[in-house]
Formats: structure tokens, C-alpha cells, sequence
């Protein structure tokens, strides 16, 4: 194995995944794209160049995720960074949503975080590092999306979990909770009218934020300069914590006209 560290981005064949992986590129990390998107890992390996490759996996599936890490270890030596940024959301009322929908979402973004955590756990070695991706959502309750708030506030508490069991042997869990950003998995809300004005009316800053952005704090928390730093949830929403979230069920409604 080189003397660069290795970085397992999973999700990372689009929006935060993606900007994560080309910043850690960029800080000298050997990046592997591991998406459910086969294609789209591919493509974005090639877009990096050698000697970042790329993986197949299925967060809710853990057998996949431990080949994953068993496959990374066994072609690269080891593993370093894990950056989980698997996620989608859900929309419906709670007295209209299917269980099964509401499954889906907590199987993909808290469940799938475990089992990220407990496979790259199992090979991450002192000075190691985990951040998974939470949200505004969190902290801040939004109506229509009771699947998606309850499991990103069970990923910000797993991830102080995680730092407490893993901090012993050097390794440091953190993550980061962004507020509205630019990507694909936002794209639904953000064509609803009114929903991105919204939100950005209620941001201290003004605006939306963009991949890099989170790609930033990403980078930091992988690096040695946060090497005194665990079990962190970093908000980073231009200050719209400190505010309202948007009611999107109120746009959506006034959109279907009922």
C-alpha cells in the first residue's frame, strides 16, 4: 500500500458524495466511489482518474456493505476515511404515510448508517475517521417528512454512540447536518414553487448552500487539523437553525390545488 490514506465515499457518484470525493482527491486521499449507481461510480472514478477506483454497494444490505470494506482492505491494504453520505427522503403525512414508506427511509439513512459504521469499525485502525451526512432535519422538524427527521436525529445520536465505543482505539466519529443544498436528492422540493424561497428567507445568510460547501467541512473533519474533534454534529446551514424550516406540505397543497 502507498502512503496516501484511503477514503471509502459511499454515496459518491453525486451531489455531497461526489464533492466530498474531489476534495478528498484533491488533499491527496486515494478516493473509492462506492454507490448503488454502478454506472455512476464508474463515470466518477474515471472523471478522478487512477488510482481512484470505484465500488458497488447497498446500504441496507450488509452483506454488501461488509464485502465492501473486506474488498477495499484486501485490494488497498486498508482503509482510512469513511464518508457515508447514502440517503433519500420520504413525504406524506404520518396519518397517511404506509409503514413500508417509512421503513424505507430509516432502513437507508439509519440503518445503513450502522451498518456502515459497524463494518468500517471492524477495519479503521487508530487515527482513523468516520462522518456520516444528517440534516437540518435533525434538529429542526418539518411536516410531510417525519421519516426523514427521525431518522437523521437517530444518525446524530448514533454518531455520538459510535465516537464513544470507537474513541478508545483512536478512531473519531463525527458529522455534519446541512441545511438546504443544490443536489439530486433535493430536487423534488426544490421544484415546488416557493419552497426554495422559503427557505432561503428563513437562512441568517441569504442563500442555499452547494455541495462544496459540505465537501469543506467534509475535509476538515477527515483531516489532522480536527484531530481533537469527536462525536460532533456540525450544523451547517447558513443559520437557518436558528429559524423555521419550510412548510413544504403548505406549497405542495397550494400546488395541487386542495
Amino acid at each position: 500500500m502507498s502512503g496516501q490514506r484511503v477514503a471509502v465515499i459511499i454515496g459518491g457518484a453525486s451531489g455531497i458524495g461526489w464533492a466530498s470525493a474531489g476534495k478528498l482527491a484533491a488533499e491527496g486521499c486515494r478516493v473509492v466511489i462506492a454507490d448503488r449507481n454502478v454506472d455512476g461510480a464508474r463515470e466518477r472514478a474515471a472523471e478522478l482518474g487512477a488510482p481512484h477506483t470505484w465500488a458497488q454497494v447497498e446500504v441496507t444490505d450488509e452483506d454488501s456493505v461488509a464485502r465492501l470494506f473486506d474488498d477495499v482492505v484486501a485490494r488497498e491494504g486498508g482503509v482510512h476515511v469513511v464518508v457515508n453520505c447514502a440517503g433519500f427522503s420520504g413525504f406524506g403525512l404520518i396519518t397517511d404515510l404506509a409503514a413500508e414508506d417509512f421503513r424505507s427511509v430509516i432502513d437507508v439513512c439509519l440503518t445503513g448508517a450502522f451498518l456502515v459504521m459497524k463494518h468500517a469499525g471492524r477495519h479503521l485502525r487508530e487515527g482513523g475517521t468516520v462522518v456520516s451526512l444528517t440534516s437540518l432535519n435533525a434538529r429542526q422538524p418539518a411536516i410531510g417528512m417525519s421519516s426523514y427527521c427521525a431518522a437523521k436525529a437517530g444518525l446524530s445520536m448514533l454518531t455520538e454512540v459510535a465516537a464513544l465505543e470507537m474513541g478508545p482505539r483512536g478512531i473519531r466519529v463525527n458529522a455534519v447536518a446541512p441545511g438546504f443544498v443544490h443536489t439530486p436528492l433535493t430536487e423534488g422540493a426544490a421544484a415546488v414553487p416557493g419552497v426554495v424561497d422559503e427557505y432561503v428567507e428563513n437562512t441568517v445568510l441569504g442563500r442555499a448552500g452547494t455541495p462544496e460547501d459540505i465537501a469543506d467541512a467534509v475535509a476538515f473533519l477527515c483531516s489532522e487539523k480536527s484531530s481533537w474533534l469527536t462525536g460532533e454534529v456540525l450544523d451547517l446551514n447558513g443559520g437557518a437553525h436558528l429559524k423555521r424550516y419550510p412548510n413544504i406540505h403548505a406549497h405542495l397543497t397550494k400546488l395541487l390545488g386542495q
